[in-house]
């Protein structure tokens, strides 16, 4: 297959972002992208997306995501994993799996624990089962001392009532892809939660609620996401074959957050970037890559 920089993005759907930006979830070890992930990550440096959280959402993946950030080192572009277990796989969890999971969270690229969370949606474990996983995970998050990457779905209520009942044990968290009621995001933002946002506000079949919202959460707990090849813009300005989200239009996501934020792109780039990095305990160097700062996330 070809592996040229730009056979893949129109013309229109090349944009460059005004300031570095971090994509806190990127699914690249999806099966689409193995055949030209190369050049999907030379789109991401050059739309300056230069900072990857590559999410794992099994032991498999987790590994997977650990492997490229390691075979991407140096590159140009900066990236890290997260390692946990979905819900929907958390009738997978059991002791050894809580072991490998732990070996897992003491390796250097990753930077969070998850992604973990309740998904009472689809069920496809039981809520019993996800909430044994989810809390487990709490478990390794409170002795570790990394950040939360977590996943919520029609489990507003359950989530905050277990997060708060170990919000003194864990450090900082993000519900990824928020896509719930006013009512559901204060009660995160009252238990010192970030809010992670997507294309999804870019839909018009459902995304209108969260236009309104997204001037309620404060700059310090807002960061961007593709969670790609999922949850594609609907409102690109030009069609893309077969429909894979990638990183590369992250800065997309950003102009329309900072529309109806009324912020300049600009200004929400540097913001997002800026809480994402303290988030992941990241640091900079000019090149736009990223290494752990280590010093900062001791167990509490």
């Amino acid at each position: 297959m070809s592996d040229t920089f730009d056979d893949f993005l129109p013309e229109a759907l090349r944009f460059t972002a005004p300031a570095p930006l971090v994509d806190i979830g990127a699914n690249l070890t999806h099966d689409s992208f193995a055949r030209d992930l190369p050049a999907v990550l030379r789109r991401a440096q050059a739309a300056n997306v230069t900072t990857l959280i590559l999410t794992g959402t099994d032991r498999e993946h987790a590994e997977q995501a650990i492997a490229m950030a390691r075979q991407h080192a140096g590159k140009g572009l900066a990236l890290h994993a997260t390692a946990g277990v979905h819900p929907h796989d958390a009738s997978s969890w059991d002791a050894d799996l809580a072991i490998a999971m732990g070996e897992l969270h003491r390796q250097p690229e990753v930077v969070a624990v998850g992604e973990c969370g309740l998904d009472f949606n689809r069920n496809f474990s039981t809520p019993a089962e996800q909430e044994r996983a989810f809390e487990a995970q709490l478990e390794l998050a409170a002795e570790n001392g990394k950040p939360l990457f977590l996943h919520e779905r029609d489990a507003g209520q359950r989530m905050r009532e277990i997060l708060h009942a170990w919000r003194d044990e864990i450090t900082d968290a993000v519900v990824h892809c928020f896509t719930a009621d006013r009512a559901t995001l204060f009660g995160y933002l009252d238990l010192d939660l970030h809010i992670g946002l997507t294309g999804w506000l870019c839909d018009e079949r459902r995304g209108h609620h969260l236009r309104e919202l997204v001037t309620q959460i404060p700059s310090t707990r807002l960061m961007l996401e593709t969670d790609c090849p999922y949850l594609l813009p609907r409102n690109l300005p030009a069609k893309l074959k077969g429909r894979r989200h990638e990183p590369a239009l992250l800065p997309w996501i950003l102009r329309e957050i900072a529309h109806w934020r009324g912020e300049s792109e600009a200004e929400l780039a540097t913001a997002t970037t800026a809480t994402a990095r303290r988030f992941f305990r990241l640091t900079a160097d000019a090149a736009g890559e990223t290494d752990r700062d280590d010093t900062t996330h001791e167990d509490s």
